[in-house]
């Protein structure tokens, strides 16, 4: 029977560790600039001023 390579399914983990924690960081990153957008209006459609 084949022995069991810890150091490998070890690796295995922390890259999906570091792939979802990333993917959640842009996920949160995508949001707050959704946010951002819908809550700042533009000046140039907005303000009367504008020429």
């Amino acid at each position: 029977m084949a022995k069991t390579n810890y150091s490998f399914d070890k690796r295995q983990r922390e890259l999906a560790k570091k792939k979802k924690k990333e993917e959640k960081q842009q996920q949160k990153a995508a949001a707050r600039r959704s946010k951002m957008d819908n809550t700042t209006p533009s000046l140039a459609v907005d303000d009367p001023t504008v020429d």
